[in-house]
């Protein structure tokens, strides 16, 4: 029996159709991850590299992280209203179709050598930043509790192999634009908008029955069962209950892990071209970087679940404490030293994501976990919008080393959170 059938129009499934589902669920997510690995690649590898190229200047270097951030704070809100309203399929899809017609409207912008049409492109092209971010959470819709951290991490693993591909692929995109007329640096957002695109049909295709909406309705059942007992069920208009506050912790991990990872990696490969660098080496660097934050999740998604939350949480702060140090210290024609530090800042943004997100699923429920979802990944997004615009002002006043020093020193805000929520909360330290 499909699981289609299975579900039907049953009010409820049982544990096994369950999990099948949910199996099958994580198969149609990680084929869209992989798709959308591939597609934010381009922007965190030549998005700054293209901006210096068309206006000069490192001063102007962050604008792209900035904007295709900010992009998809927006579209992270729009995602979460539709996932709210009509499941995760059609607002996933929608999503990254949107960041695809982005990802080839930057590569419109840079044959015609518009800026604005750049700038205008690049912040539609953070849809898929934001939907690829996102659909983490389809993972965790039908888990269980003592997996959901597992089922975060199968998720975000599937990215790797897009996103660590994407930018060592940036010399031959680069000759493959140049043939068609379109400048070298364009070239990975070509590949960025085809992938783009295929994530979109996967998940609107494929994403069949929707978790969000099988979970929603088996808990609807079990809201009416309770209250068959005493009253009449709520109506399906009823007020949705505000989150839990270990939703609020894992979003004040994110952010932060966010700000530092940004900021930080976006300047790397202005750093590595002043110091002589070729663009193999930069896609080399930012490839591991890439590879760092998501490679890691199954064995995170597993400590997450078995030694808890916020223990996994401060260690993303010590992380990216000891990535900016290494980044500071590393002589700017030292790739080992630069690709150790980016590996750092790669693994102290996964720690923090991956707990994060645990936080906020376990604090949240099917009737408002997108919503809330939807409006912490804004805050993200403009944390990381932030991290970026700041980080070429920063370069441009000081240095790289003075940049890499203040996000890593950023990141131990997370210990005194992480240290109030564990002595005045401490059921959020454990799994639920």
């Amino acid at each position: 029996m499909s699981c289609d059938a299975a579900v039907g129009t049953s009010p409820v499934i049982g544990q096994a159709a369950r999990a099948r589902l949910q199996r099958r669920t994580l198969v149609v997510v990680m084929a869209s991850q992989v798709l959308g690995g591939a597609g934010l690649a381009a922007g965190v590898t030549v998005g700054a590299l293209l901006a210096q190229q068309m206006l000069g200047g490192d001063g102007v270097a962050g604008a792209p992280a900035a904007l295709y951030t900010l992009g998809s704070a927006a579209a992270a809100l729009l995602v979460g209203r539709a996932s709210q309203r009509f499941g995760r399929r059609i607002g996933l899809g929608a999503g990254f179709a949107v960041g695809g017609l982005g990802a080839l409207g930057v590569v419109a912008a840079a044959v015609a050598d518009n800026i604005v049409v750049l700038f205008a492109a690049l912040l539609v092209y953070g849809a898929g930043t934001a939907t690829n971010l996102q659909a983490r959470y389809a993972a965790t819709d039908l888990a269980r509790p003592t997996e959901r951290g597992r089922a975060i991490s199968v998720a975000m693993v599937s990215t790797t192999l897009g996103a660590v591909a994407g930018p060592n692929l940036v010399q031959p995109l680069g000759r493959l634009a140049t043939t068609l007329g379109i400048p070298a640096l364009a070239g990975p957002f070509l590949l960025a908008g085809i992938a783009y695109l295929a994530a979109g049909a996967v998940l609107w295709l494929l994403l069949r029955p929707d978790p969000l909406l099988i979970a929603r309705r088996a808990e609807n059942n079990i809201i009416e069962q309770a209250d068959s007992t005493v009253e009449r069920a709520p109506a399906a208009g009823s007020a949705v209950p505000p989150p839990r506050a270990g939703a609020w912790v894992g979003a004040a991990v994110m952010v932060l892990t966010q700000v530092s990872m940004v900021a930080i990696m976006t300047m790397t490969p202005v750093h590595m071209r002043a110091h002589h660098h070729g663009l193999g080496q930069v896609g080399l660097v930012i490839g591991v970087h890439i590879g760092a934050m998501y490679l890691p999740s199954l064995a995170t998604g597993a400590l997450v679940d078995r030694i808890g939350r916020i223990p996994m949480a401060a260690a993303a702060g010590t992380t990216l404490l000891a990535a900016g140090i290494t980044a500071a210290a590393a002589p700017g024609d030292s790739l080992v030293g630069l690709i150790v530090a980016l590996a750092l800042l790669g693994l102290g943004w996964n720690f923090g994501l991956i707990a994060g997100t645990a936080l906020v699923v376990d604090a949240t429920e099917p009737r408002n976990r997108p919503r809330v979802q939807g409006s912490i990944d804004v805050a993200i997004a403009l944390a990381g919008a932030g991290g970026g615009a700041v980080s070429g002002v920063v370069v441009s006043a000081t240095d790289y080393a003075t940049l890499a020093l203040c996000g890593g020193f950023l990141s131990l805000a997370l210990l005194p959170v992480l240290w109030w929520t564990r002595r005045d909360h401490a059921p959020l330290s454990r799994n639920p």
